[in-house]
């Protein structure tokens, strides 16, 4: 009875901890916040000056003594007290705009596949420390197959590619459980850090993230899909040392990120060749599942698609997939008890 008032009074919370943005699902009010996974720190007083949007566009405009950080790398945590101050904002954030009487929430996480124990132990703290009163993990593969709605807890095989900013996660689900899966450096950052590179090598000039951030979004193809795309690029000569623009093409930016595409490529085949054949049947049968901001870089399913002789589709909505999952968890924890990570020192929700 004691325990049903405080649920009541909570309001527990789902969160996607992105490496390039961070969702939060409210129980029984959806997705309420969708930000960057930026915090502006100020070096001199240790204030954090900013969070989220505010944040990110302060990225590479900032003085000396202001400096704008992405605490999560390539998925886990690199720095836990800013890390735990983002997730102070967000769960602050829901409780001002719920009622005054709120209680400390329970709080669904979202994280890679194959982290290890320690790094899972930091996103736990994080959470604890920044007001959840229990805290449960789950991985992105499967939260995001649960998002979508795939049928995770039969006897079938589900397939999802989770392509975010820091990761890629290649997971094979069944029975509530994922059977198969691969985790690798290679997604948005990436794809970025190729277009710079490239930019640098081929024009001789260097560009920031937020560029080719947004050149990737304009003009960025995995395929050859006869379009003739251009963007208009703004850097620093690198001979100069003056301001300089260049025209690059979809061609190009197809070139920069060739490797990693192709990398990606051979995780997802390598995954299949590791998968029992019956879930092997059972997915050349349903098909393979995209999430995740990567799914959205044009003709990527269908590079997929051919090279595995397999159907790839992007799933609706797929930036959310994950948090989504985390919010169908949170609704139902008895019945997705068995599809969160167990620690050692815990047991399964009540």
């Amino acid at each position: 009875m004691i325990k049903r008032f405080f649920n009541f009074f909570s309001h527990d919370i789902g969160i996607d901890l992105g490496t390039a943005n961070s969702l939060v699902y409210v129980k029984g009010k959806g997705i309420v916040i969708s930000e960057p996974s930026v915090v502006a720190v100020n070096q001199k007083t240790g204030q954090i000056v900013a969070v989220g949007s505010e944040a990110k566009n302060m990225v590479g405009r900032t003085p000396g003594h202001i400096t704008a950080i992405r605490p999560l790398v390539e998925g886990v945590i690199s720095d836990f007290e800013v890390t735990e101050e983002m997730l102070s904002y967000f769960i602050k954030k829901v409780r001002d705009r719920s009622s005054r009487f709120s209680f400390r929430p329970r709080v669904v996480v979202g994280i890679p596949s194959g982290i290890t124990e320690v790094e899972r132990r930091a996103v736990r703290d994080a959470t604890k420390n920044a007001g959840a009163k229990e805290v449960y993990l789950i991985e992105e593969p499967m939260a995001a197959a649960v998002g979508v709605q795939l049928p995770v807890q039969e006897a079938v095989g589900n397939m999802v590619i989770d392509i975010g900013g820091g990761t890629s996660d290649i997971a094979v689900i069944s029975l509530g459980g994922i059977v198969v899966s691969m985790n690798l450096r290679i997604a948005g950052d990436a794809f970025d850090q190729d277009i710079i590179q490239y930019a640098r090598n081929e024009f001789k000039i260097l560009i920031g993230e937020r560029t080719a951030e947004d050149v990737k979004i304009a003009i960025g193809s995995a395929g050859d899909d006869n379009e003739a795309r251009e963007a208009t690029v703004r850097g620093r000569d690198l001979m100069t040392g003056l301001p300089r623009e260049v025209v690059m093409t979809e061609s190009d930016v197809r070139e920069a990120i060739s490797k990693s595409i192709r990398t990606l490529i051979v995780s997802v085949k390598q995954v299949i060749e590791d998968t029992p054949p019956e879930l092997v049947s059972d997915i050349m049968h349903r098909g393979i599942v995209m999430v995740g901001g990567g799914s959205f870089l044009r003709g990527l399913n269908k590079v997929i698609s051919a090279e595995t002789k397999i159907p790839v589709s992007i799933a609706e909505d797929p930036l959310t997939a994950v948090v989504r999952g985390c919010g169908v968890v949170l609704e139902h924890l008895d019945d997705f008890s068995n599809v969160l990570v167990q620690h050692e020192d815990e047991v399964s929700p009540k």
